[in-house]
């Protein structure tokens, strides 16, 4: 990797014959990195949220989809296309919400649809440039990001959108990242229940970096907003429509709306891998549903209780509530004016 990847934070380390996986459930208290492989193993991190962020997963299934080509082509010179087609439709069950991944499995299966030569050496060619690319659009996307802020006294976050989210220095976090080299003073980073990206993963991300962060309960925000503590909200995202509208962690939207009734400005910072051009808007976007059990406690969890949950992990912004999307390719402001087709001429 080149310079701009030395963060003390890395999610995603390619040996090469293998992919290290932080474990991001066991953040803060204990890294662990599990080494994988196999496209069965990648699978499993990524379903499992060991790696999680769509930038991230997406990378992770590039080197998953590596290794398969590396093990089949070795064991079967006659069927291994068929196997690795099998192993790229499996990880694409893995996470249903994060288009990245089908990006970069579209990308994986149009190769494997021409491949000649040594497989093995091209679709690691293929892999690291699309871990290269997302470091850098990363970067891109920070300043621009960190030009729309300016001043601002104060910005919050919800979930992780940084280094551990993606290949490398983040999203939204890139974009604060960046705003606090520039003079940034006040962080704040919402817990975003219930996995608690942004208590375990955001919080501890930045102070290994040695930027201070306050860490507030995420019932706490509007009480934050009328303070007048922060003027903009700055997030990542998982999919965004054509028209701006943007699914992101669950918990984005309801900022979403407490912002706009306190006159603070809503950030999205993503890659243009992150829009589904096939989308006009947000109304079809699959959402994600998690295991109640990931909610309840135990005693919950018997037959017969009358007690369930229901554990979406996405939800989706409007447009119209959203006053910037920044990419690696430029910036919408006001996307639901006009929604941000303008972008996809840069792509």
């Amino acid at each position: 990797m080149n310079e701009q990847t030395q963060l003390t934070v890395q999610a995603l380390h390619w040996t090469g014959h293998s992919l290290k996986v932080l474990d991001q459930r066991c953040l803060p208290q204990t890294i662990i990195y599990h080494e994988y492989s196999d496209a069965d193993g990648v699978f499993k991190a990524i379903k499992s949220m060991e790696v999680r962020g769509a930038p991230a997963i997406g990378i992770a299934a590039a080197y998953g989809v590596v290794l398969s080509v590396r093990q089949h082509s070795e064991q079967s010179s006659d069927n291994w296309r068929s196997k690795v087609a099998e192993d790229i439709a499996k990880l694409a069950q893995s996470r249903p919400t994060a288009v990245n991944l089908f990006w970069v499995l579209n990308q994986m299966t149009e190769l494997l649809s021409r491949i000649q030569g040594n497989p093995g050496d091209e679709f690691l060619r293929l892999a690291n440039k699309i871990h290269e690319d997302d470091i850098s659009a990363n970067h891109k996307m920070a300043e621009f990001g960190a030009d729309i802020i300016g001043n601002a006294k104060g910005v919050m976050t919800h979930c992780n959108a940084g280094a551990l989210a993606t290949g490398g220095y983040g999203t939204a976090l890139g974009v604060i990242r960046s705003a606090y080299k520039r003079g940034l003073k006040s962080i704040y980073a919402g817990e975003t229940r219930p996995w608690l990206q942004g208590a375990r993963l955001t919080a501890w991300e930045l102070a290994q970096d040695g930027i201070p962060v306050t860490l507030v309960a995420d019932s706490a925000a509007a009480w934050l907003m009328k303070s007048g503590a922060i003027e903009w909200i700055v997030v990542g995202a998982d999919r965004i429509a054509a028209n701006g509208d943007t699914a992101n962690k669950i918990g984005t939207y309801s900022l979403a709306v407490l912002a706009k009734q306190h006159g603070i400005k809503l950030m999205i910072a993503a890659p243009t891998s992150t829009i589904d051009w096939s989308l006009e808007n947000g109304n079809t976007i699959e959402i994600e549903q998690r295991e109640a059990k990931e909610l309840l406690p135990e005693c919950y969890e018997q037959a017969g209780s009358l007690v369930t949950a229901w554990n979406p992990v996405f939800d989706v912004t409007p447009a119209e509530l959203i006053a910037a999307i920044v990419t690696e390719k430029g910036v919408v402001l006001n996307p639901g004016e006009k929604g941000i087709r303008s972008l996809q001429a840069c792509a």
